[in-house]
């Protein structure tokens, strides 16, 4: 997969070339440090993949994409997160926040090799929306009305049920998005998340407290506060899952 870095210092470049040779897949062709010497190495080698900063001396990545007609994959790499709705709105594979962590950057390679390998619709002339796995270090985007977050799913304590919503519990925010829960537990890393009941999936890094209950069951107190029933059933796999 050819691939172009595009920042204006020299360190995260290099930083980033040293992270990058652990993928064999990837195939660096050039760097810029600044958004005209981008365009001109892009419409010379056409790449594939575009690492990119955001803020550059002059012109910022999003300058950068809109004077491409066409422009390849995009994994934004900054230092600051209040870009992250806007690089949703341009279709950004993903969101790296620097320092990069290798695990981070790995979970965006497989993601973009992921995405690569769906298939185009030829009647609709569309390609097939990706079904990727989740990974515990993955950043999601959450809309609910007028507001919306960029979460990290470390940070996403709970998932509940409503109707048909499910309602995500992080820091002091709880938005409603418009899925079922049986759809997001086949997206969730079950090493991380566990389905506690039919309408709760809990995060077992945010496990406080837990004692016995009825018939049983467990009692969990998660790091907000909330408490949720684990069924006698789930229990016994709960049980079977963290014991040694």
């Amino acid at each position: 997969m050819k691939t172009i870095i595009v920042d204006d210092e020299r360190l995260a470049r290099l930083e980033l070339k040293g992270l990058l040779e652990q993928f064999p897949e990837i195939e660096l062709i050039g760097e810029a440090s600044h958004v005209d010497e981008a365009l001109t190495l892009i419409n010379e080698f056409m790449p594939d993949l575009l690492f990119l900063d955001i803020q550059m001396p002059a012109k910022s990545g999003f300058d950068l994409l809109k004077a491409l007609d066409n422009y390849p994959q995009v994994i934004f790499t900054t230092a600051h997160d209040d870009y992250a709705i806007r690089a949703f709105e341009v279709n950004a594979m993903d969101y790296l926040l620097k320092p990069i962590h290798p695990d981070r950057l790995a979970a965006a390679i497989k993601r973009l090799k992921q995405h690569t390998r769906q298939p185009k619709d030829e009647d609709n002339e569309q390609e097939t929306i990706p079904t990727t796995n989740l990974t515990i270090d993955d950043q999601v985007f959450v809309k609910d009305g007028s507001k919306c977050w960029f979460v990290e799913l470390n940070k996403v304590r709970l998932f509940e049920s409503d109707g048909n919503y499910v309602k995500v519990f992080f820091e002091n925010e709880h938005p409603l998005i418009h899925r079922s829960l049986n759809a997001l537990d086949e997206r969730l890393d079950q090493r991380h998340f566990f389905r506690a009941n039919r309408k709760h999936i809990i995060n077992l890094h945010h496990i406080s407290k837990m004692e016995s209950w009825y018939n049983g069951g467990l009692l969990i107190v998660l790091s907000g506060g909330e408490k949720i029933e684990v069924s006698r059933r789930q229990a016994r796999k709960f049980k079977e899952i963290k014991s040694i």
